[in-house]
């Protein structure tokens, strides 16, 4: 599958995209909270999107995910399903949203701490955040894939963390992932060379301890095999002659 160039009439479907799922984390923030359960969030998440935005919850169904958001709660790395149980005091939780609008999407994930978080909670919390955005300070076009993954890890395990090898961020569009994939490691200079036109996302697990990740048996949820906490942030940008455009920016980043 190559890389799709995006026209400037797929670029406008997009930014509408962006600007939807970014909304969604804007509205589901005040209800993070001790006692509400995941599947309380996603229903939340799910009327939002279908009644107020008129628009689609990608994961939902997407290869039998039986949800409408993923929710991966401390070590839980991605792909979290929502469910009964509730959150608690000190968690942190990572609310991925995906929305799809004519076609096309926005995909976007932030963390939340539910109630008061510990120093290091915090602390890993705001690196993965200042990892993903020095990803996506390298992109522009001309650059490489390698930039961004170089600049992520560099950042991650100067700070003793370490970077998640098996998932990756991707094209976007018409198709939920596309071609590249978006390493959050490697080495700069390398890689496939972005072009203006490219709409990708940038989307750091960031470990507090090992790296290492299994999947349980429902066939989504990873974890971290050392059971040690998880923290992820994610954009979708596009790649401009200049630099970049993050399609799904909230206002509390601009």
């Amino acid at each position: 599958m190559s890389i799709i160039i995006k026209s400037p009439s797929e670029i406008t479907k997009m930014r509408i995209a962006g600007r939807l799922a970014a909304e969604v984390l804007e509205m589901i923030e005040p209800y993070v909270v001790p006692g509400v359960t995941t599947e309380q969030l996603d229903k939340l998440c799910h009327d939002y999107i279908i009644d107020v935005q008129k628009a689609i919850p990608a994961p939902l169904n997407y290869h039998g995910f039986p949800k409408s958001i993923c929710t991966s709660i401390n070590q839980t790395v991605c792909h979290g399903i929502p469910c009964e149980k509730k959150l608690k005091e000190g968690d942190i939780v990572n609310i991925d949203i995906t929305v799809i609008k004519d076609d096309y999407h926005g995909d976007t994930s932030k963390m939340f701490c539910v109630g008061e978080v510990s120093q290091h909670a915090k602390r890993l919390i705001k690196v993965t955040q200042e990892a993903m955005f020095l990803g996506i300070e390298q992109v522009k076009a001309g650059a490489t894939l390698g930039d961004i993954g170089h600049a992520i890890q560099k950042h991650a395990e100067s700070n003793r963390y370490s970077v998640v090898r098996d998932f990756c961020g991707h094209g976007i569009g018409k198709k939920f992932h596309e071609e590249p994939q978006v390493l959050h490691y490697g080495k700069a200079g390398t890689g496939i060379t972005l072009d203006a036109g490219m709409i990708i996302t940038i989307e750091p697990m960031i470990n507090l301890g090992k790296y290492d990740v299994k999947v349980l048996a429902d066939g989504w949820t990873a974890v971290t095999k050392d059971r040690s906490l998880s923290a992820q942030f994610e954009h979708t940008l596009l790649v401009t002659t200049e630099g970049y455009e993050i399609l799904t920016l909230r206002k509390e980043e601009m």
